[in-house]
């Protein structure tokens, strides 16, 4: 049994303990107007908040202390506002000390910081340029949020807009002679739309393919094996075409030649033959390149065409009751070997595209016959169910002028 003195005592320790520590940033602060009162409101949010860290830990100072002059004393190690080419190095106190970072994110690397020395940002920011991004630009300053947060400015959904905040603006790139575009064609592109309509986080942003910390452009002999790090059958196919040495090159350029870079779009077989044939920049349309790239659309738009039409009709046959479900099943099979021409269409072998489409075209005219069929016999079953409703109609009317006969018959005997 405790003693009421030392209950009293543990109980005046947890109290202290739940307390929060003592920080007379934030009460100084808080009690200030604009951007000096700014920093206290935000940093409620602030991942370091929520893992206990005061402003004392970035700053330096002494928050136990009420008098300013003390608080902010550079004998106290206060050091105010952080010269930018000084916060990637300030915030690797912490991020890049495995032991430290282990208290609170076990998980997190700590290789950050040499990261960023390694990438265009870094570099530059070494030679003295100081617009170029820091740690505080891309995940803010005192309201920094977890990746997973939906407000954080690096969330997936987000990271394309704060790379843009930078990459948009023409004054700031100007310098650089960089393009501002990439972020209004990445908005056209398939990767946006996964990510922001399918709501596919894991859908490629500008991270991707360009790294994070260690942020930089995709070399030309690079970008085939930067694209297929997700697209990994398509690479591998590529890696058996003739492009593969031609679009590796130091005047190549890898998948971007055909699919562009930021302004991926759905593929389709009109990249093969027509107006936006992406192959008459190297191959003329009479040229047995070109003759061949026109082959193999013909053959992709058969195959779908021959596919949306069996399914058409397997769609109308099931919606009047006919049993298709077998022949359902198998077109589904038809439709995989169109996903494997077009898989197959990166060897540009005309030979190893039409295996798929020739197995292809087999199941849709399989399927095709099979809708006819059920057609066939839903209108079979129609027409007897017609000829059977007039048959009963007549055996009516029949039993109806026999009973209406007899019925005058029995009155007639009645009357006589």
């Amino acid at each position: 049994m405790k003693s009421p003195a030392l209950a009293f005592f543990l109980l005046l320790t947890s109290s202290a303990l739940l307390q929060p520590a003592k920080d007379s940033c934030v009460e100084c602060h808080t009690v200030m107007e604009g951007n000096l009162q700014r920093p206290a409101t935000l940093i409620k949010n602030d991942v370091h908040t929520a893992s206990r860290l005061s402003c004392a830990d970035c700053h330096g100072g002494d928050p136990q202390s009420d008098d300013p002059l003390q608080a902010m004393s550079a004998a106290k190690g206060f050091r105010g506002k952080t010269a930018r080419t000084a916060i990637p190095k300030l915030c690797s106190t912490c991020h890049s000390d495995p032991n430290f970072m282990r208290k609170y994110r076990p998980q997190q690397r700590v290789d950050q910081f040499q990261l960023y020395q390694t990438s265009v940002h870094g570099k530059r920011l070494a030679t003295g340029d100081t617009t170029v991004a820091t740690c505080v630009d891309c995940h803010s300053v005192h309201d920094i949020r977890p990746v997973k947060d939906a407000a954080s400015p690096v969330h997936p959904l987000k990271l394309p807009a704060t790379c843009g905040h930078c990459h948009a603006d023409k004054t700031k790139m100007a310098r650089y002679k960089i393009s501002t575009n990439q972020l209004d064609e990445y908005r056209t592109s398939v990767h946006w739309e996964a990510l922001t309509k399918r709501g596919d986080l894991s859908a490629p942003n500008c991270a991707s393919c360009h790294g994070n910390h260690g942020a930089k452009p995709p070399q030309v002999e690079s970008v085939a094996a930067v694209c297929g790090s997700c697209h990994v059958l398509f690479e591998k196919n590529f890696a058996l075409s003739a492009h593969k040495p031609v679009f590796t090159s130091d005047s190549g350029g890898g998948c971007v030649v055909c699919h562009s870079n930021h302004a991926i779009h759905k593929p389709s077989s009109a990249m093969l033959d027509g107006v936006k044939s992406v192959c008459t920049p190297c191959h003329e349309s009479a040229s047995e390149q070109g003759k061949t790239a026109t082959r193999l659309a013909q053959s992709l738009n058969g195959l779908d065409k021959a596919l949306i039409e069996s399914e058409r009709l397997l769609s109308q046959a099931d919606k009047y009751g006919m049993e298709v479900s077998e022949a359902q099943v198998k077109l589904m099979d038809g439709k995989e070997s169109l996903v494997k021409a077009r898989l197959a269409l990166h060897t540009f072998r005309e030979g190893e595209v039409r295996k798929p489409v020739d197995a292809g075209m087999a199941i849709a005219k399989e399927t095709l016959e099979g809708a006819k069929a059920a057609l066939h016999e839903k209108d079979v079953r129609r027409n007897g169910l017609a000829v059977s409703v007039f048959c009963i109609l007549l055996a009516i009317l029949a039993i109806w002028f026999l009973i209406r006969r007899m019925e005058s018959n029995n009155n007639g005997a009645i009357n006589s």
